[in-house]
């Protein structure tokens, strides 16, 4: 298998690094604090999803912005407390790529991206941020916005997934997309590729943009 490509785009969460553990945590306090029982909360679906919209299903919509910086900054706070890590593969893959092919584009806001990727290294020239957008994933909009801002035509962009929603929005856009079983079954992803995570793959720069490999 090889994928040809301009510009690569890394969903953050569940593709480059794992915060499971502190999602979990984190949103669990909130939903308590805000009286929310363990069945409207179950039903929810958390991963990939803009805060915004969470906070929105589940509370009167003149507490969403104060509920939004409440879990924020939980979030941020608990980054310090081995809040996040490297999935597999991530250093080698992201070292192996220039600058300016390549962008993260994450359903948290900026403030806790920045905080998780700085916990581990990450420092991406482009990041698209809840803050960026109106409508979130599985809207195309983050993607569109980060081949825009890559100079890049979306049909030569491939994007990098572990979540429904977000491979949603990566199709929507025109994009190849390549999903990780970091947090979903194989058979709950529906993307031109699925592998393990990033440790599966390799790059592979040229003068015509990036050639992907599945690693022997």
């Amino acid at each position: 298998m090889t994928i040809h490509a301009r510009a690569l785009l890394f969903d953050n969460d569940g593709t480059l690094v794992s915060s499971l553990d502190s999602v979990d945590r984190c949103w669990a306090r909130w939903a308590g604090e805000y009286g929310i029982t363990a069945e409207a909360f179950g039903r929810i679906e958390l991963h990939g999803r803009p805060a915004v919209e969470i906070a929105a299903d589940l509370l009167p919509a003149d507490i969403v912005p104060e509920a939004l910086a409440r879990i924020e900054t939980l979030e941020v706070e608990d980054v310090p407390n081995g809040g996040v890590h490297l999935l597999p593969g991530t250093k080698d893959f992201l070292d192996s790529l220039p600058a300016d092919r390549w962008a993260v584009v994450t359903s948290a806001t900026r403030r806790l991206a920045e905080a998780r990727l700085d916990a581990v290294g990450i420092l991406p020239k482009t990041l698209i941020a809840a803050d960026d957008i109106t409508r979130g994933k599985p809207d195309p909009e983050p993607y569109l916005l980060a081949a825009r801002q890559l100079g890049v035509d979306p049909a030569h962009c491939v994007v990098f997934e572990d979540a429904p929603a977000g491979l949603a929005a990566g199709r929507a856009a025109g994009m190849t997309t390549v999903a990780f079983t970091t947090t979903h079954q194989a058979h709950e992803l529906d993307a031109d590729y699925v592998v393990k995570d990033l440790s599966a793959l390799s790059a592979l720069v040229t003068d015509a943009g990036v050639e992907i490999s599945v690693r022997a």
